[in-house]
């Protein structure tokens, strides 16, 4: 598409999902399109993500629509890659505790109502749609399966974008360190890395996960963070039957493109121990225990050998919903700043790229303006 805008060159600062999604479709509008990051493309969130593209159980009418308008553009992209082992929509499994904080039953209802598709089954009917679960794990209220929902590997999707990037002329800027958006007359006008390059700009989108709201707030903008330190755990490769994500009450499960795990949960990150210095720890029981906890819910009960993990913020604002879009009293200065990274990152690319361009505002992004805190 040729660029009929106003806005000729943008810098793009985080090489993450929203970063280099937005950074391609810029290109794909013809626009001069500069992405920036401090290190390495997916070292952040994006590289130590579940990346479940879901948008099961209870959420605002507005958030439901967009996660379903998301994982409908992944579609789009399995079509165009059908045998890639980074993208499958293999379904997902959910239950919960056998306590008073079950709302499994509750839940399919919701999932009724609004259309999303779903089926409540018992333990034993469920080898018959996602095989590989240890029945007796899964607790007297049920489970549900969603078959429209699939697991995406971020980083291999991420070398993908940037090799369109690239070869639609966009200039791809790593390892250099942190940067600060100008900000002349009200307006963004570029960036300044900590490397001491300058990157002039039309317009700024800053897509750098946990560090969005300091960003903002270095320009006089609030946007409340709910961030905490999460903790990804990846297995060796593992024989199992195992195809659809699993989110359980002690630990959720992905499959991978080299056939190992990848596991988180919520107790694991409140484990995570924060240094003085800003670096974070993690007890080599916190991680065995994760290890131990999947293997109870997988059939045999197989021994789970570490691979790898990571550590760091997992990117959530304070309400909980997406920050997407201009910031108030700063032209040029936009923002995307949002859990879900891996469901919202094509569609969520696509619609700022569109905003970046037009100068107008989209109307699915209503809900999730920075201007909402103030």
């Amino acid at each position: 598409m040729s660029n009929s805008s106003s806005v000729s060159t943008v810098v793009v600062v985080g090489g993450g999902i929203f970063g280099v999604s937005s950074a391609v479709h810029l290109a794909r509008r013809g626009i001069s399109t500069i992405l920036v990051n401090d290190g390495p493309l997916a070292r952040g969130a994006s590289g130590r993500s579940l990346a479940w593209l879901n948008s099961s159980r209870k959420r605002s009418p507005e958030y439901q629509r967009l996660r379903m308008i998301g994982i409908d553009r992944y579609r789009t992209v399995s079509a165009k890659y059908p045998y890639a082992a980074w993208l499958r929509f293999d379904g997902g499994l959910t239950w919960d505790a056998d306590d008073g904080s079950n709302e499994i039953a509750e839940v399919f209802a919701h999932e009724q109502e609004i259309g999303y598709d779903a089926q409540h089954l018992s333990a034993e009917a469920i080898a018959a749609v996602a095989p590989g679960i240890d029945a007796r794990t899964v607790t007297p209220q049920g489970a549900i399966f969603n078959p429209g929902e699939g697991w995406v590997d971020l980083p291999s999707l991420i070398d993908v974008m940037i090799t369109e990037f690239v070869a639609r002329g966009g200039q791809l800027v790593t390892d250099a360190g942190r940067a600060k958006v100008t900000v002349t007359d009200g307006r963004a006008t570029g960036i300044v890395t900590t490397s001491g390059r300058r990157f002039d700009a039309d317009a700024v989108l800053v897509a750098t996960g946990s560090e969005v709201p300091r960003m903002a707030a270095d320009s006089g903008q609030h946007i409340a963070d709910g961030t905490p330190i999460a903790l990804l755990v990846r297995t060796k490769p593992v024989n199992l039957a195992l195809k659809a994500v699993l989110n359980t009450p002690r630990v959720a499960i992905r499959p991978t493109p080299t056939g190992a795990l990848a596991l988180d949960s919520a107790w694991s990150e409140e484990e995570v121990i924060v240094n003085p210095d800003g670096t974070y720890s993690v007890k080599d029981s916190t991680v065995q225990a994760l290890l131990d906890e999947a293997s109870k819910i997988l059939e045999g009960n197989p021994v789970l050998a570490l691979e790898s993990y990571g550590v760091g913020p997992k990117p959530i604002p304070g309400d909980g919903e997406p920050v997407f879009g201009q910031l108030n009293n700063i032209k040029g200065y936009y923002v995307a700043f949002s859990h879900s990274g891996a469901t919202l990152g094509l569609i969520a690319g696509e619609l700022l790229a569109g905003e970046i361009a037009t100068g107008k505002d989209h109307p699915l992004l209503e809900r999730f303006r920075p201007g909402r805190f103030g």
